[in-house]
């Protein structure tokens, strides 16, 4: 079993990121009686910060986890991953408040609301997004004779990266 490329990683970030930055928008913009420029501003802006924030809270988390139980990030048990997902979202949400109260204009109440609404709505996102990107370009095995990547026979498109 391979796992996907660098570049697989980026093309599949960037899509993820633009088609979340497109649908979130517009919405948000309706819901805060926002233009839509700021509507797409505010929300790149954040997506910006969790690009930033996500590799550095992964690496910290799993930092911490191998110092404490010398276990890999891959070895992880499933009661741990529940506490990394929700920790995640939790830094990301307090990351996230103050630029929603600065440049969003909002409460701490209010933007504790779009918060809690743009979690949600990413969950459900990235859950739908990443199934139908791994159906659009499934990852390759790659035959360890020939060392040639091979089509997965039930792969809907077999991709060249």
């Amino acid at each position: 079993m391979t796992l996907r490329s660098f570049k697989e990683r980026v093309i599949q970030t960037c899509s993820f990121e633009v088609v979340g930055i497109a649908f979130v928008s517009p919405v948000y913009a309706y819901i805060a009686g926002a233009s839509m420029a700021h509507g797409f501003a505010l929300i790149s802006l954040l997506s910006i910060v969790i690009l930033i924030w996500s590799p550095i809270f992964n690496t910290l988390f799993d930092w911490i986890e191998r110092h404490r139980t010398r276990r890999l990030a891959s070895a992880r048990p499933h009661r741990l991953r529940i506490v990394h997902a929700v920790l995640h979202e939790v830094t990301a949400i307090i990351i996230t408040c103050p630029l929603l109260m600065y440049f969003g204009g909002h409460s701490l109440q209010a933007a504790l609301a779009f918060n809690l609404g743009l979690t949600i709505t990413y969950s459900i996102y990235t859950y739908v997004f990443h199934i139908i990107y791994d159906r659009l370009r499934p990852v390759r095995p790659v035959s360890a004779v020939e060392g040639t990547p091979q089509c997965d026979p039930g792969a809907a498109v077999c991709n060249n990266i």
